[in-house]
């Protein structure tokens, strides 16, 4: 519970911690932008780049729910204090590193560090504001973090054009330092010590199970899927940890997440919603600068100027979404931003390689609403019938879940770009017949029985791979309408969030 002094200071305390959640957000986003210009600084592959992104997600979904556990332990000042120095220093640490395998390393400790700082920041104003106050609180708090998505992209391609893509990283260092003066300055000291008896079968089980499957993904492509036993091997160790887990959590005294969790429906809904939702919609944010600059000729800075659109949408929709929860209530408003983001998606699966940037934008901006319309009534279903003594709990277990979505979506979507892109290149080229007289009245440098065939086969690679962009982006179209009927298994919030009885408050500590 917050003391007398947090919420006196709510609105100090509410802007530190949205300076570090945008640090956070800020980076991902600026980071999506830099990729094509990272790939050849580190001499990665096409495939490989995305574990700039991924590792960066999985460090977070793993640290995640031990960061509940450690907030518990010394208390949540001194937990953010030392999440937003270490994500400071690593990103530092991402400027200067000289190829991918010192990338990936610094942007672990980055995602290992910020993992805590949207849900303990979610949890500490669940806290010291009233939950009649929630859905608006919520709504500023994710306008002003949502600032990142909008300004990162463009912000991202000027610092690549105009210096190298090493400084998008170390833009974190003014926001880091302001962020950790104000949590330093306002936010209570006190609340550690009252952590329960740590499952360390239940977190070791969880991490085996995020990682190999995390590894799976990322590994899948290169190594032909099944027909690898390195495969095989990881999702055998990915399914016995989670056995292992759901067995921990079910008959041990002390499960790492409380059972209370699974027995509050409207959390369980909400929580696997964000998975579905992170995993169909987020992933088109790593998509579309390198489809915009690799297959289109953009610059960095003009991907991140088309990219802009799809955070100003965001903002619209968390900025109008208290007052339609108001209106119409919480399940109604996921009712409409459902359709709205699938028809996005089904306009962005009609791109082609002629278009100017104003289908991006506006398929962008749609997006960005429709997304907008989702999280902010899935917190408010999702944590209104939760006790409070599981908040930090719930938030962490959410943000996990969410983080996980996000970062198997990038690379089951990569993977799939990779084998569709090549099936549509061969389909394209088999079309090729050399004793047809059209070729052979063609020019020599363009003739693909000639001379030419170089730059035949570009082309024929470019219209594969739009091909399988615009595949892609109709599949993710039916999978976002897919999760219509699960609106149904929600129940409307109570006006006020229940009480923490003093016998709660005692088990908590």
């Amino acid at each position: 519970m917050a003391s007398q002094a947090d919420i006196a200071n709510r609105v100090p305390i509410t802007g530190a911690l949205m300076l570090a959640t945008l640090m956070n957000t800020l980076d991902s986003t600026i980071a999506n932008v830099a990729l094509p210009h990272m790939q050849g600084s580190l001499g990665a592959a096409q495939d490989q780049i995305t574990w700039v992104l991924t590792s960066y997600i999985i460090a977070t979904a793993i640290m995640t729910p031990l960061s509940g556990w450690l907030s518990l332990k010394i208390g949540r000042k001194p937990m953010f204090l030392a999440s937003i120095a270490t994500f400071t220093l690593a990103s530092m640490a991402c400027g200067v590193a000289q190829n991918l395998p010192e990338m990936v390393g610094c942007r672990l400790i980055q995602g290992l560090a910020g993992a805590s700082l949207m849900p303990l920041s979610q949890a500490v104003m669940l806290d010291i504001f009233p939950m009649s106050q929630i859905p608006m609180v919520m709504s500023i708090w994710s306008a002003a973090v949502i600032m990142g998505p909008i300004f990162g992209p463009w912000v991202g391609g000027w610092i690549t054009e105009s210096l190298t893509w090493r400084w998008v990283f170390y833009i974190n260092l003014p926001i880091g330092i302001l962020s950790f003066l104000g949590v330093y300055m306002f936010l209570e000291g006190g609340g550690g010590g009252r952590q329960r008896p740590f499952d360390f079968l239940g977190f070791g089980s969880l991490v085996t199970f995020v990682a190999s499957f995390q590894l799976m993904a990322d590994r899948g492509p290169s190594q032909d899927w099944f027909g690898s036993r390195e495969i095989w091997t990881e999702l055998i160790i990915g399914l016995v940890g989670l056995w292992i887990f759901i067995v921990q959590t079910v008959t041990t005294q002390n499960p790492f997440f409380h059972r209370d969790l699974a027995k509050d429906r409207n959390y369980v809904v909400c929580v696997s919603f964000g998975f579905f939702v992170s995993a169909l919609l987020f992933s088109t944010t790593a998509l579309l600068p390198t489809f915009m600059q690799t297959l289109l000729g953009y610059s960095a800075l003009q991907s991140g100027e088309a990219s802009m659109p799809r955070g100003v949408g965001s903002l619209m929709a968390f900025l109008l979404v208290p007052w339609l929860i108001r209106w119409i209530g919480a399940r109604p408003v996921l009712l409409i931003g459902i359709p709205i983001a699938c028809f996005a998606l089904w306009e962005m699966s009609h791109f082609n390689l002629e278009m100017t940037a104003m289908p991006i934008m506006t398929s962008g901006l749609v997006q960005g609403f429709g997304v907008g319309l989702l999280f902010s009534p899935l917190n408010v279903l999702g944590y209104a019938t939760l006790s409070p003594m599981h908040r930090t709990e719930g938030t962490i277990l959410n943000t996990m879940v969410r983080s996980l979505g996000s970062s198997i979506g990038i690379s089951m979507i990569e993977a799939s770009l990779t084998t569709q892109s090549s099936q549509a290149h061969a389909s394209l080229a088999s079309g090729v017949n050399c004793g047809d007289p059209v070729f052979s009245g063609l020019p020599a440098m363009v003739n693909p029985c000639g001379p030419g065939i170089a730059a035949f086969n570009g082309e024929v690679t470019r219209q594969g791979a739009m091909l399988a962009y615009d595949s892609i982006f109709a599949w993710m179209a039916l999978g976002v309408m897919l999760l219509l009927p699960m609106l149904a298994l929600l129940r409307r919030p109570p006006a006020e969030a229940p009480a923490l009885k003093l016998e709660e408050m005692a088990a908590a500590e």
